[in-house]
């Protein structure tokens, strides 16, 4: 029964399909939107040069793993660590990571991703012509206070994806995928040219181009090293299982880290781009470039109101942003559907129909945030429910959800480095060279900093209490990881 399930696997129609997939779920808009004003804020080069030693010796290795566990296993995360774990042991207690994180992203990603196609109309229809500052942050203060208008924009977006999905992997995600990455690097190239032949931009390109290591020592080396650190290993969305069920879509003639470096380099020509369009041009206006998060949709829209044909370039460069919110949404809505297919044996198609629904039902209380449930601040003042949302995503599923991976592929008790090394140089190509030890202990010494030095800057300001408190959580969910992560198997236990 196992091998007719596997012959009747979707595949994808071609290589490129799924390296534009792939990369279409890890480009999203975190590389436009952080990657940015990140530079802004550490230094412009010199944190650019950071941020890629650490994608080559994190993003890649952790992609790898994934694409090994969904290629070996032919499963979604849903069922793959079953498909492969030794018998007796706790490894599938995992798979809840990746079903919680994928679902859990979408309850907050399709809201924002709303608020791209939203101001993207706004921009068409002319709303921020001729509006100052200030009238600018009030629109999108009444964006957010709009319950009929965000619920109708976030519903949109989940219907949209899910019509994708409905049509299978060839003819729905892998087709729609090609379309708008493609469309998403066309619009980036004019976007970046003709932003850096603004008058002014010169500066800009200096600032992003030029290293100013310098003004790295007066923001603080160790600070700028993990702010690069941590969006080098956020930046690919990996640990929610997310790139584990395209590997199970793929053949064998292709080694995983080449195709794994390949979509990291898409996945960071897309974010270096991004600074090219917003660097130059915030220069060019006098425009300060690290503001923070209220850069897409407050300082952007400021930027191209004073834009000679500025309604046109901001309607294009939110398209741009919808687009790259979109290739991540249809991937994981693939792998949502794909753990009800897995899970419960459902067809695609009632597996669609009942996440489509669940998943924009699931999305309200991130809409309802900003506004009738606005007295609601989880995690301080100023908080939504988006904040708790991301808050558990980011600085936790995603770094368990890699943590637990690198361990399978590494400990005897779980794949196993030879079965993990044997899959993942499978076919032409480059070949995994990283050592054993630095994938089997140091990687995991690294992702546990990351994990534990996000909750410190969380809840740090709250004081020591809170901090303690949280501590103790993450100390929890750390010890669970290692319980699954120490079973012996039954028949060791036998053996021994």
């Amino acid at each position: 029964m196992e091998q007719t399930e596997t012959k009747q696997r979707e595949k994808f129609g071609s290589r490129l399909g799924f390296i534009l997939v792939s990369a279409g779920c890890a480009i999203g808009i975190g590389n436009v939107w952080k990657f940015p004003y990140l530079c802004g804020q550490y230094g412009g080069a010199a944190f650019i040069l950071i941020y890629l030693v650490f994608l080559a010796i994190m993003g890649v290795p952790i992609m790898v793993c994934e694409f090994a566990i969904g290629r070996r296993a032919q499963k979604s995360a849903a069922k793959a660590f079953e498909a492969i774990e030794p018998f007796g042991t706790h490894w599938h207690w995992l798979k809840w990571i990746s079903i919680i994180g994928c679902y859990m992203l979408m309850m907050y990603y399709t809201t924002v991703a709303g608020w791209m196609m939203k101001y993207c109309w706004l921009h068409i229809r002319g709303t921020f012509s001729g509006l100052d500052p200030d009238e600018i942050s009030t629109v999108f203060g009444n964006t957010l206070s709009d319950v009929k208008s965000e619920t109708f924009w976030t519903v949109l977006v989940c219907i949209i994806g899910f019509v994708i999905c409905y049509f299978g992997i060839q003819n729905g995600v892998e087709r729609v995928s090609k379309f708008m990455m493609t469309a998403l690097f066309l619009l980036m190239i004019v976007l970046a040219v003709h932003s850096c032949f603004l008058e002014g931009a010169g500066e800009g390109i200096r600032f992003y181009l030029v290293p100013d290591f310098r003004q790295m020592q007066e923001d603080g080396i160790g600070n700028v090293i993990y702010a690069a650190m941590s969006q080098a290993f956020f930046t690919l969305s990996i640990g929610i299982g997310a790139m584990l069920i395209f590997g199970s879509y793929i053949g064998r003639d292709r080694s995983l880290t080449g195709e794994a470096v390949t979509i990291t380099a898409l996945d960071t020509f897309v974010a270096l781009m991004a600074g090219f369009i917003i660097i130059p041009a915030c220069f060019a206006y006098g425009i300060n470039p690290d503001v923070g998060p209220s850069l897409i949709f407050i300082t952007i829209p400021n930027l191209f109101s004073r834009m000679p044909g500025g309604r046109v370039w901001g309607a294009l460069f939110f398209v741009f942003l919808s687009f790259a919110a979109l290739t991540t949404v249809v991937a994981v809505f693939e792998n949502i559907g794909a753990f009800s297919q897995d899970l419960f044996g459902w067809s695609r198609k009632k597996s669609v129909l009942v996440n489509a629904v669940l998943v924009s039902l699931l999305s309200l209380p991130c809409v309802f945030g900003y506004n009738i449930w606005s007295a609601f601040q989880p995690l301080g003042k100023g908080t939504a429910v988006l904040d708790l949302e991301d808050f558990i995503v980011s600085y936790n599923l995603l770094p368990l959800g890699s943590l637990a991976f690198v361990l399978f592929c590494t400990r005897k008790n779980g794949w196993g480095w030879s079965g993990f090394l044997e899959e993942a140089n499978q076919g032409t190509g480059g070949k995994f060279r990283y050592h054993r030890f630095y994938i089997s202990w140091l990687m995991p010494v690294i992702i546990i900093i990351i994990y534990l030095k996000g909750y410190y800057d969380m809840f740090s300001p709250m004081g020591t209490g809170t901090l303690v408190f949280w501590y103790v959580i993450a100390a929890l969910l750390l010890a669970f990881i290692f319980w699954c992560a120490s079973s012996v198997s039954r028949s060791d236990r036998r053996s021994v």
